[in-house]
Order: structure tokens, then C-alpha cells, then sequence
């Protein structure tokens, strides 16, 4: 494996930045699947993609916790040199993927009576968001097991094989829109069809990606894929990352909700400058995620030196392009919320509030690094534990300073709990570095 190779600047380089390039892939796609189905001169088509591409996103990122479990687990399995066992949780992931796809299936009609409920839309555009949706959701075992390949190729440092799967998917489905929605006029059906095709073909490339595995017996070894402590283990890791990404889930919807209390300019504004955050969010997942496999991979060999050099490293190169992204925002950041808002009194407010997102980088970086750095060990009860706190937190600064602060204080709340997550987990890195030692004692 990988564990004997020494922790280089160019390795950490190669590993982040197919991440980075994937990421500018993803609002590209959206971009398309907008501008097609805008041909059509009509409202409610757009309207109906977005709220069903929302919806079954949101269903999907429930299984998120897939990939992280899996790139932790399988870094600290390829760290120890156990061959047999990385091979045994690819077979574990495309099981649980493939189960969690089909369970869609079967229960989509209650997934769409409870969205349509939560979110009502008018009856032309729900109509052509359930087609939409009814399409779609045949491809949801494909799109959930390649969570588990994404998160089982970062583990080894393949991340040119997943921006390579990320390419595929997206080409193909940009290519099918053009050809479903403007050269046959689907419509609707069209652009979920185009993404059908395009989850399905991206789970075969992914298998194929894999196909190493698949020539050793080792992922057929039904008495190691079922191994009982195996399994346990790997449930405890995915149900605490899943509670811990619920509870991120709700500060993120509760900021929408609570912006809407200051009129729809502002909630406006506030969906604009979120897109600067994820674009921070985007371009450090790929520092984060070489956090996850380098990490993993060390704690995986009791290696307590390599897992400092590797969170010393990924960080470093985190934080110079999170100063970059703050001093790009403070200077492009208007001309940038033009582009993306047109109404004069949406692009005022967004200045007002400009200021935050200038901060954010630098503000987010403790927590998106440690949250690799222990996604990379599975301490995901720390995760966890460390996010109830952060979010009791939001909640404490969200009660006293909107009153005073309006927006400003909702924004306060939003930042003071991106620092809470990084700032606990960082009083919990002593107790990774004790349990590392711990495995090769």
C-alpha cells in the first residue's frame, strides 16, 4: 500500500487538486440543466427541475455518510497493509448502496407526498417535478454506491480516477440534455433522463475504475464481508456522521428560515452570498479530503509522526488558498454579486453583508480540516459530540444577537458556529494522536 511513502508537498498536490477541478464541475451541470429546459417558454418547466433536482438531493445526502465512513475506513485498512479488507468494503459500500437505492425506489411515493407537503408548489409544477422525479429515482442505487466508490478511491489517493468519474458524468448528461431537451424536445423527461443515463454509466465506470479489486477473491470473502465487528464498527462510523451532517443540515436550513423573518431582499441576498461559502466550501474539500486518506492511512499504522506532517501539510496548503479566496471575495466580490443577482436593491443589501463572506475562508478553515483530519481516523463520535455542541452554540448566538444585529447577527451566529466546530474539534486532536499510538502499542 501506501503507508511507507513519504508526506510530500507534490503528494498532498496531487491528491486535493483533482478534487478542486471535479468541484468546478458540479454548478456547471446545474448551470445546463437550467439553461436547456429554459428553451421552453414557460415558467413551471424550470421551476418543476429545480424543486425535484432539490428534492431528491436532499434525499440522496442523507446517504452522504457513505463516502466519508468509507474513505476513513478504508485509508486506516490500506495503512495497515490489509489488502483483504479494503477489497471487503467495496463489496460492503456497493451493498449498502445498491440496498439504500432500491428502498428509494420502493418508498418514493411517501418521498414525494412528504417534500410536496413541506414545500407545496402549484399543481402544474408539482406534476412536472413528480414526472421528473419518477425517472430519476430509478438511478437512485447507482447515484448512492458511487458515494462509496468516490469515498473508497480518495482512501488509496485515486482522486484522478474520481475527477475522471466526475467528468463522465457530467459530459454524459450534458451531452443527453442537449440532445433529449433542445434536438428531440423531452422537456422535462428529457432532463431526467439525461441524468439517469448518466448515474448508471457513471456506477460502470466506477466498477471498472475498481476492477482491481474485483481480480483478487478477497471482495467475495463472505465471511469477512459480513464479519459481525466489522459491520458494527462501521455502523457505529456512519450513524455518528450522519447526525453529525442532520445537525449541520438543520443550522444551514434554520439560517435560511430565520433570514426569511427580514423581508425577501434580504433572504435574497443571503441565498447569494451562500454561494460564496460554497465555493470556500468546494476548493478546501480538496485539501480535506487528502486530510481524510493521508490520516487515515497514518492512524491505520499507529504512525502518530505521519498523521502531525499530514494534518501540518494539508492545512498549510488549505490556509494559502483560503487567504487567496478571502482577498479574491474583497475584491471581486461585488462584481460577483452582480453576476449573480440583477435587482438593484438584491445587490445593495448583498454588499452590506459582503464583509462575512470576505471572513469566511479563513473562518471555516479549522473546521473543514479537522473534520478530514478525523473523518480520515473514523472518530466520528467526536464528530458528533463536537457538533451538538457547536450547534447548541448557533442556537445561544442566534437568541441574542438577531435582536440587536438583525441579518448581521444571523450572520454572526452562522460564523461563531463554524468557529465552535473547529475550535472543539481542535481540543479534541490530543485524544486522535493518543488513539493512534494506542493501535501500535
Amino acid at each position: 500500500m501506501t503507508d511507507d511513502k513519504p508526506i510530500t508537498h507534490r503528494r498532498v498536490l496531487s491528491i486535493a487538486l483533482p478534487i478542486l477541478l471535479a468541484n468546478v464541475t458540479v454548478p456547471i451541470l446545474g448551470a445546463v440543466d437550467t439553461g436547456v429546459v429554459g428553451q421552453i417558454p414557460e415558467a413551471e418547466p424550470i421551476a418543476a427541475v429545480g424543486v425535484g433536482a432539490v428534492i431528491l438531493s436532499a434525499v440522496y445526502w442523507i446517504f452522504g455518510f457513505l463516502r466519508m465512513g468509507t474513505t476513513g475506513l478504508t485509508a486506516q485498512a490500506a495503512g495497515q497493509g490489509n489488502r483483504a479488507e479494503v477489497a471487503a468494503l467495496l463489496t460492503r459500500v456497493l451493498m449498502i448502496g445498491l440496498a439504500g437505492g432500491l428502498a428509494l425506489i420502493l418508498l418514493q411515493d411517501l418521498v414525494y407526498w412528504a417534500a410536496f407537503r413541506l414545500s407545496p408548489a402549484g399543481q402544474k409544477v408539482e406534476d412536472l417535478a413528480r414526472a421528473y422525479m419518477q425517472i430519476r429515482i430509478w438511478s437512485a442505487p447507482a447515484a448512492i454506491a458511487i458515494y462509496g466508490i468516490t469515498g473508497w478511491l480518495i482512501a488509496q489517493e485515486r482522486t484522478r480516477d474520481v475527477l475522471l468519474l466526475q467528468l463522465w458524468m457530467n459530459g454524459v448528461n450534458i451531452t443527453l440534455d442537449l440532445l433529449f431537451v433542445l434536438q428531440l424536445n423531452m422537456g422535462v423527461d428529457g432532463v431526467a433522463l439525461a441524468t439517469f443515463l448518466a448515474e448508471w454509466s457513471g456506477l460502470a465506470l466506477g466498477l471498472w475504475l475498481c476492477r482491481a479489486a474485483f481480480g483478487v477473491p478477497d471482495w467475495r470473502d463472505w465471511a469477512r464481508v459480513f464479519d459481525r465487528v466489522k459491520l458494527r464498527h462501521m455502523a457505529l462510523v456512519n450513524t455518528d456522521i450522519l447526525i453529525r451532517s442532520m445537525l449541520l443540515q438543520g443550522i444551514f436550513v434554520s439560517f435560511l428560515l430565520l433570514g426569511g423573518h427580514f423581508g425577501a431582499v434580504t433572504l435574497a441576498a443571503n441565498q447569494v452570498l451562500l454561494q460564496f461559502l460554497y465555493i470556500a466550501g468546494f476548493a478546501l474539500d480538496g485539501f480535506a479530503f487528502a486530510a481524510e486518506a493521508l490520516v487515515g492511512q497514518a492512524f491505520g499504522a499507529g504512525a502518530v509522526a505521519r498523521i502531525r506532517t499530514a494534518a501540518k501539510m494539508t492545512s498549510l496548503w488549505a490556509l494559502i488558498f483560503s487567504l487567496a479566496m478571502a482577498a479574491a471575495f474583497a475584491l471581486g466580490g461585488p462584481l460577483l454579486i452582480d453576476i449573480m443577482a440583477k435587482d438593484p436593491e438584491v445587490q445593495q443589501t448583498a454588499r452590506i453583508y459582503l464583509p462575512w463572506m470576505v471572513a469566511t475562508p479563513v473562518l471555516m478553515l479549522g473546521l473543514v480540516m479537522l473534520d478530514g483530519i478525523f473523518i480520515g481516523a473514523t472518530r466520528s463520535a467526536d464528530m458528533r459530540n463536537m457538533m451538538v455542541v457547536s450547534a447548541a452554540i448557533y442556537l445561544v448566538a442566534v437568541w441574542a444577537l438577531i435582536g440587536p444585529m438583525g441579518n448581521h447577527g444571523l450572520w454572526a451566529a452562522f460564523l461563531i458556529s463554524m468557529l465552535a466546530r473547529g475550535v472543539t474539534l481542535g481540543l479534541r486532536y490530543p485524544a486522535l494522536e493518543r488513539a493512534a499510538a494506542s493501535t501500535s502499542a
